[in-house]
């Protein structure tokens, strides 16, 4: 496998991992994987198909819960799925290979491309790729998303249109923001250079070399998609259809669908080389400027777990959630797809199931969520106002007899004692490690995003619980 440049001098964290464990073996990992699906899964509801593998060698291959639920279908790992903004990275990597053909240039401006887009002379195509063109984007439009506007079936440049008289959110270059309309405008690009429309060169140019046969555009309106699974999503307490999308508008941005097979094809292709040249990929997995600071490459988020270089990208649209990963050292692939976009595991689940997996993959397990006893007193020497800064704080206090933590205009989450002095969070791997003084008072929180990195030291303020 190819290791980016850039994870070369990554160290692990002392304070990420409580053991290091000799990676299990497939039978191991086959029944860990499944133990994980069943406990994260309804078999009467929307579910999961997962493929976890250790390069070419594919350690679990599983699905659960239902593929239609008016039908009473079961969910097989064989079956299609929308992968809405993983959808990105094939996007880029076209952008990519059109640049090593010589029919454009990462500094090209887009109005090369699109002649007629306002300030489209100051963002280049690099912009579009890693979200610092500053142009806003389509899906935080209300006249779009609550309008209606979303059901309409448009060409590329109708759908340009539906944008390009907005206001940037920021200058080209001089800032960060995930914009969908960013990749339709790359999609665009596509079209211009290749002569076709951009799912068509998609097919050309990777999908059909590398024997992708289930992966391709989702729209459903043009042809019969065999095996394409039906999306749901939360009514209150019941399952319902999810909201009809036209599947013109996602565009470059998250029209594809696929299955976990073909995902793992494109993992495997794209990371070992088959897809772009060295230079081309090194681009494509290193973020660089503004874009750095929020760790996303061209269509791929860059980043560490359990202390190893990761390279992913999750996608969520409406009945639909997805999330692919590639850990490069071990060359590690979990692709998770999920026919709902909310109830559990939701969108955000999709990754955490991943990570789960992958964690438990190359012998570094996030620790188990088994709860120590701690009496009500120590509790609450807990409580109190961590300080992040002058804007944001972590309130802590005990809540029906549990330890829950506050962000500044977030929701009260509660933790699990699983040590002296430490906790996870309920939902995800967070982690927080109390410090105390000489005299045993404490002190700071170190807060552990996702159980990454070295922490982040909160200190404990004198200010008063808030009412």
């Amino acid at each position: 496998m190819r290791l980016p440049a850039t994870f070369a001098l990554l160290l692990l964290s002392p304070f990420a991992l409580d053991a290091v464990a000799a990676a299990p073996s497939k039978a191991e990992m086959a029944a860990f994987a499944s133990r994980t699906l069943e406990g994260n899964c309804d078999p009467k509801a929307p579910g999961m198909a997962v493929l976890l593998a250790r390069g070419d060698e594919v350690l679990y291959r599983g699905a659960c819960g239902r593929a239609s639920l008016e039908l009473d279908v079961p969910l097989s790992p064989d079956q299609v799925f929308r992968i809405g903004s993983v959808t990105k990275q094939f996007a880029a990597a076209a952008v990519l290979k059109l640049a090593e053909d010589g029919k454009l240039s990462l500094s090209d401006p887009l109005t090369r491309f699109v002649p007629s887009y306002p300030g489209g002379d100051k963002v280049t195509l690099e912009m579009l790729l890693n979200h610092t063109s500053g142009i806003r984007s389509y899906t935080d439009m209300d006249s779009v998303i609550a309008g209606g506007g979303i059901m309409k079936d448009l060409t590329t440049a109708q759908l340009i249109d539906t944008f390009k008289g907005e206001k940037p959110d920021f200058a080209p270059g001089e800032g960060w923001y995930y914009s969908n309309s960013g990749y339709v405008l790359v999609g665009a690009v596509i079209e211009a250079a290749s002569g076709q429309p951009w799912h068509a060169y998609l097919d050309e140019a990777f999908f059909k070399p590398l024997g992708m046969a289930h992966t391709g555009y989702g729209n459903a309106a043009e042809a019969v998609i065999p095996g394409h699974v039906d999306g749901y999503t939360r009514d209150g307490e019941r399952w319902a259809q999810a909201k009809y999308l036209s599947m013109t508008q996602p565009h470059a941005a998250g029209a594809l669908v696929s299955t976990v097979d073909d995902l793992h094809r494109w993992n495997r292709a794209l990371h070992e080389g088959k897809v772009l040249k060295d230079a081309s990929y090194r681009a494509m997995v290193t973020p660089v400027g503004k874009a750095a600071e929020h760790d996303y490459g061209f269509g791929i988020f860059t980043g560490t777990l359990r202390g190893e270089p990761q390279l992913q990208h999750g996608g969520g649209i409406f009945g639909f959630s997805a999330y692919l990963l590639y850990l490069p050292g071990s060359d590690t692939s979990v692709a998770v797809l999920y026919n709902a976009d909310s109830g559990r595991p939701g969108m955000l689940g999709t990754g955490r199931i991943a990570n789960l997996l992958a964690a438990q993959a190359i012998g570094k397990p996030y620790p188990e969520k088994k709860a120590i006893e701690v009496d009500a007193d120590t509790l609450r020497e807990y409580e109190g106002v961590y300080r992040i800064d002058q804007d944001a704080a972590r309130v802590l206090r005990v809540k029906d007899g549990r330890l829950t933590s506050q962000r500044t205009g977030g929701q009260a989450y509660p933790l699990i004692p699983v040590a002296k002095d430490v906790f996870l969070f309920d939902e995800g791997f967070s982690r927080m490690v109390f410090e105390r003084d000489a005299d045993g008072t404490i002190k700071a929180m170190r807060f552990f995003p996702e159980d990454e990195g070295e922490g982040e030291v909160v200190p404990r303020s004198d200010e008063p619980l808030p009412s």
